[in-house]
Protein backbone atom coordinates (compact mmCIF):
# COMPACT_ATOMS: atom_id res chain seq x y z
CA UNK A 1 0.00 0.00 0.00
CA UNK A 2 1.23 3.04 -0.64
CA UNK A 3 0.49 6.21 1.84
CA UNK A 4 -2.47 7.09 1.38
CA UNK A 5 -3.57 4.07 2.06
CA UNK A 6 -2.24 2.80 4.31
CA UNK A 7 -3.45 5.76 5.59
CA UNK A 8 -6.99 5.14 5.03
CA UNK A 9 -7.09 0.98 4.92
CA UNK A 10 -5.68 0.92 8.76
CA UNK A 11 -5.00 4.17 10.66
CA UNK A 12 -8.00 6.38 10.25
CA UNK A 13 -10.58 3.55 9.59
CA UNK A 14 -12.30 3.54 12.67
CA UNK A 15 -12.08 6.68 13.66
CA UNK A 16 -13.42 7.70 10.07
CA UNK A 17 -16.28 5.38 10.62
CA UNK A 18 -17.51 6.89 14.34
CA UNK A 19 -17.80 9.96 12.53
CA UNK A 20 -19.99 9.51 9.76
CA UNK A 21 -22.53 7.27 11.18
CA UNK A 22 -25.06 10.13 12.01
CA UNK A 23 -26.54 12.05 8.84
CA UNK A 24 -29.65 13.75 7.82
CA UNK A 25 -31.44 10.92 5.44
CA UNK A 26 -33.67 13.47 3.93
CA UNK A 27 -31.17 15.82 2.94
CA UNK A 28 -28.86 13.21 1.36
CA UNK A 29 -31.59 12.51 -0.38
CA UNK A 30 -32.29 15.93 -1.73
CA UNK A 31 -28.58 16.43 -2.58
CA UNK A 32 -28.17 13.40 -4.78
CA UNK A 33 -31.72 14.57 -6.39
CA UNK A 34 -30.48 17.69 -7.46
CA UNK A 35 -26.99 15.87 -8.79
CA UNK A 36 -28.96 13.20 -11.26
CA UNK A 37 -31.51 15.35 -12.17
CA UNK A 38 -30.19 15.11 -16.20
CA UNK A 39 -30.02 11.45 -15.75
CA UNK A 40 -31.83 8.75 -16.79
CA UNK A 41 -32.20 5.20 -16.35
CA UNK A 42 -30.25 4.14 -13.79
CA UNK A 43 -30.33 0.75 -12.86
CA UNK A 44 -26.30 -0.41 -11.77
CA UNK A 45 -24.58 1.58 -9.65
CA UNK A 46 -20.71 1.65 -8.43
CA UNK A 47 -19.63 3.50 -5.49
CA UNK A 48 -15.65 3.54 -6.09
CA UNK A 49 -14.86 4.35 -1.86
CA UNK A 50 -17.94 3.68 -0.33
CA UNK A 51 -16.83 3.62 3.43
CA UNK A 52 -19.90 3.05 5.55
CA UNK A 53 -22.03 3.22 2.66
CA UNK A 54 -24.09 6.38 3.50
CA UNK A 55 -24.38 7.44 -0.76
CA UNK A 56 -25.68 4.02 -1.41
CA UNK A 57 -28.22 4.06 1.28
CA UNK A 58 -29.17 7.99 -0.52
CA UNK A 59 -29.08 6.15 -3.69
CA UNK A 60 -31.55 3.29 -2.47
CA UNK A 61 -33.95 5.77 -1.71
CA UNK A 62 -33.87 6.83 -5.25
CA UNK A 63 -33.51 3.81 -6.90
CA UNK A 64 -34.34 0.51 -4.92
CA UNK A 65 -34.66 -1.66 -7.65
CA UNK A 66 -31.41 -0.85 -9.07
CA UNK A 67 -28.01 -2.75 -8.22
CA UNK A 68 -25.93 -1.50 -5.71
CA UNK A 69 -22.00 -2.18 -5.99
CA UNK A 70 -18.76 -0.80 -4.12
CA UNK A 71 -15.61 -1.00 -3.77
CA UNK A 72 -13.93 -0.30 -0.59
CA UNK A 73 -10.33 -0.34 0.97
CA UNK A 74 -11.15 -0.34 4.39
CA UNK A 75 -12.07 -4.07 5.78
CA UNK A 76 -14.36 -2.84 8.74
CA UNK A 77 -16.41 -0.25 6.24
CA UNK A 78 -16.20 -2.49 3.53
CA UNK A 79 -17.97 -5.11 6.14
CA UNK A 80 -20.21 -2.68 7.34
CA UNK A 81 -21.91 -2.39 3.90
CA UNK A 82 -21.55 -5.86 3.26
CA UNK A 83 -23.64 -6.38 6.50
CA UNK A 84 -26.38 -3.96 5.47
CA UNK A 85 -26.80 -4.41 2.02
CA UNK A 86 -27.09 -7.10 -0.99
CA UNK A 87 -24.66 -5.53 -3.34
CA UNK A 88 -24.19 -7.01 -6.76
CA UNK A 89 -20.51 -6.81 -6.80
CA UNK A 90 -18.17 -5.94 -4.07
CA UNK A 91 -14.49 -4.99 -3.51
CA UNK A 92 -12.15 -5.00 -0.39
CA UNK A 93 -9.04 -2.72 -1.36
CA UNK A 94 -8.01 0.26 -3.70
CA UNK A 95 -9.87 1.32 -6.57
CA UNK A 96 -6.51 0.39 -8.40
CA UNK A 97 -6.36 -2.82 -7.93
CA UNK A 98 -10.25 -3.63 -8.11
CA UNK A 99 -11.19 -6.06 -10.62
CA UNK A 100 -14.45 -6.37 -11.20
CA UNK A 101 -15.65 -8.10 -14.24
CA UNK A 102 -18.88 -5.67 -15.55
CA UNK A 103 -19.87 -2.29 -15.93
CA UNK A 104 -22.06 -0.35 -14.27
CA UNK A 105 -25.13 2.78 -15.44
CA UNK A 106 -23.57 4.97 -12.49
CA UNK A 107 -20.14 5.05 -11.51
CA UNK A 108 -18.92 8.03 -8.80
CA UNK A 109 -17.10 8.91 -6.33
CA UNK A 110 -17.58 11.42 -3.57
CA UNK A 111 -15.00 12.74 -1.37
CA UNK A 112 -12.33 10.21 -2.21
CA UNK A 113 -10.28 11.67 -4.92
CA UNK A 114 -9.33 14.50 -2.92
CA UNK A 115 -7.19 11.83 -0.64
CA UNK A 116 -5.66 10.31 -3.43
CA UNK A 117 -2.23 11.35 -4.38
CA UNK A 118 -2.21 13.36 -7.34
CA UNK A 119 0.39 10.83 -9.30
CA UNK A 120 -2.04 8.09 -8.76
CA UNK A 121 -5.13 9.92 -9.67
CA UNK A 122 -4.94 9.26 -13.19
CA UNK A 123 -5.09 5.65 -12.83
CA UNK A 124 -7.91 6.15 -10.56
CA UNK A 125 -9.93 7.59 -13.10
CA UNK A 126 -8.95 5.42 -16.18
CA UNK A 127 -10.55 2.83 -13.84
CA UNK A 128 -14.19 4.79 -13.39
CA UNK A 129 -13.60 5.65 -16.86
CA UNK A 130 -13.90 1.88 -17.70
CA UNK A 131 -16.31 0.56 -15.02
CA UNK A 132 -18.79 3.25 -16.02
CA UNK A 133 -20.94 2.10 -19.50
CA UNK A 134 -22.68 5.52 -19.41
CA UNK A 135 -22.22 7.87 -16.43
CA UNK A 136 -19.47 9.12 -14.02
CA UNK A 137 -20.10 11.93 -11.17
CA UNK A 138 -17.26 12.94 -8.83
CA UNK A 139 -17.90 14.99 -6.00
CA UNK A 140 -14.67 16.53 -4.57
CA UNK A 141 -13.11 19.88 -2.87
CA UNK A 142 -12.20 22.41 -5.84
CA UNK A 143 -9.51 24.44 -6.26
CA UNK A 144 -8.54 25.92 -9.73
CA UNK A 145 -4.82 25.45 -8.37
CA UNK A 146 -3.21 22.11 -7.39
CA UNK A 147 -2.88 22.33 -3.36
CA UNK A 148 -1.74 20.27 -0.72
CA UNK A 149 -3.77 20.75 2.75
CA UNK A 150 -3.34 19.14 5.96
CA UNK A 151 -5.63 16.89 7.37
CA UNK A 152 -6.25 15.64 10.74
CA UNK A 153 -2.67 16.76 11.44
CA UNK A 154 -1.58 14.47 8.81
CA UNK A 155 0.72 15.47 5.28
CA UNK A 156 -0.19 14.51 2.37
CA UNK A 157 -3.69 13.01 3.01
CA UNK A 158 -5.95 15.87 1.30
CA UNK A 159 -5.27 17.46 -2.16
CA UNK A 160 -7.61 19.80 -3.66
CA UNK A 161 -7.50 20.74 -7.75
CA UNK A 162 -10.43 20.99 -10.35
CA UNK A 163 -11.28 17.11 -10.80
CA UNK A 164 -13.76 18.32 -13.65
CA UNK A 165 -11.32 19.48 -15.84
CA UNK A 166 -8.88 16.51 -15.25
CA UNK A 167 -11.04 14.04 -15.85
CA UNK A 168 -12.71 16.25 -19.11
CA UNK A 169 -9.64 16.69 -20.64
CA UNK A 170 -8.31 13.43 -20.34
CA UNK A 171 -11.72 10.97 -21.11
CA UNK A 172 -13.80 10.66 -23.89
CA UNK A 173 -16.42 12.18 -22.40
CA UNK A 174 -19.21 15.05 -22.48
CA UNK A 175 -20.28 17.45 -19.05
CA UNK A 176 -24.06 16.70 -18.82
CA UNK A 177 -24.55 19.13 -15.55
CA UNK A 178 -22.21 20.23 -12.78
CA UNK A 179 -22.88 22.24 -9.05
CA UNK A 180 -22.10 23.00 -5.75
CA UNK A 181 -23.74 21.25 -2.65
CA UNK A 182 -23.23 24.26 0.33
CA UNK A 183 -21.85 22.88 3.15
CA UNK A 184 -24.30 25.58 5.12
CA UNK A 185 -26.81 23.83 3.82
CA UNK A 186 -25.87 20.06 3.37
CA UNK A 187 -22.83 19.55 6.12
CA UNK A 188 -25.28 17.42 8.14
CA UNK A 189 -25.90 14.89 4.84
CA UNK A 190 -22.13 14.45 4.94
CA UNK A 191 -21.56 16.37 1.41
CA UNK A 192 -19.37 19.21 3.26
CA UNK A 193 -18.76 21.91 0.71
CA UNK A 194 -18.44 19.40 -2.23
CA UNK A 195 -18.39 20.98 -6.28
CA UNK A 196 -19.88 17.67 -8.64
CA UNK A 197 -19.57 16.97 -12.12
CA UNK A 198 -21.59 14.78 -14.36
CA UNK A 199 -20.36 12.99 -17.31
CA UNK A 200 -21.68 10.69 -20.01
CA UNK A 201 -19.52 8.88 -21.99
CA UNK A 202 -19.08 9.31 -25.72
CA UNK A 203 -20.70 6.88 -28.12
Amino acid sequence: MNEQQNFWAKKYAAEYINKNKEFDFKLGVEGWGKMLSKTDSIESILECGSNIGRNIDFLHQIYPNSSKSIIEISQPAYQYVMDKHELAHSFNGSIEDSNIHSVFDLVFTIGVLIHIHPDNLPEIMNKMYQYSKKYILIGEYFSRKPEMIEYQGEENKLFKCDFGKKFLESHDVSIIDYGFLWGHVYDNAGFDDITWWLFEKNK
